[in-house]
């Protein structure tokens, strides 16, 4: 290789380096553990085993991957069983603001049934919505959604961290957690 062409190899074997270098960055998500769905599950089933107003009754929670579904004879008992599962999901710190509740399906013979369904992520509507609520709120980052998560990316740490307030002060009507803070 030519000696004159060196200085040039070197310019550009710093300017792809310096390129290469990341800007602080961190992930807004909205995520339920799902171990802890599965012990306050757990927990209400053997509360149902035991509660008198529930003996004989064949009231039961079904869980499978994203929804719980909750039958009862009644919708009395229905309402009972709900307020057990949400009260042991409150008690083992999931967040209440991911579960959504649907409509109970009460039949003409009076079986009830009700699904409560799991939100994981964020879906689109809830992330445009805090994209944009950073966009005005006028700092200096710059916010991307990537596969059901927000990515928060900016120069400096202080920037990244004053986002962090600003998004855990205002009410998304979802849980908001933040992941991956990268220097």
């Amino acid at each position: 290789m030519p000696l004159g062409e060196k200085p040039k190899l070197r310019q550009m074997l710093l300017r792809n380096q310096q390129s290469k270098i990341a800007m602080p960055s961190f992930d807004i998500v909205s995520e339920v553990d799902k171990q802890e769905i599965d012990n306050a599950l757990n927990q209400a089933r053997k509360e149902l085993a035991t509660r008198f107003d529930f003996k004989g009754s064949a009231a039961e929670i079904i869980h499978e991957k994203d929804k719980i579904t909750l039958t009862a004879e009644d919708a009395n008992r229905l309402r009972g069983l709900r307020e057990i599962v949400t009260g042991k999901l409150a008690k083992r710190s999931v967040d209440l603001r991911n579960i959504e509740h649907a409509e109970p399906d009460i039949s003409p013979l009076g079986h009830a049934r009700q699904e409560l369904k799991i939100r994981q992520g964020l879906e689109g509507e809830k992330a445009k919505e805090i994209i944009k609520a950073i966009k005005e709120a006028g700092f200096k980052v710059q916010s991307t959604l990537q596969d059901r998560q927000i990515r928060v990316t900016g120069k400096k740490k202080d920037d990244l961290q004053s986002v962090i307030q600003f998004v855990r002060g205002k009410d998304f009507a979802v849980a908001t957690s933040f992941k991956n803070f990268r220097d």
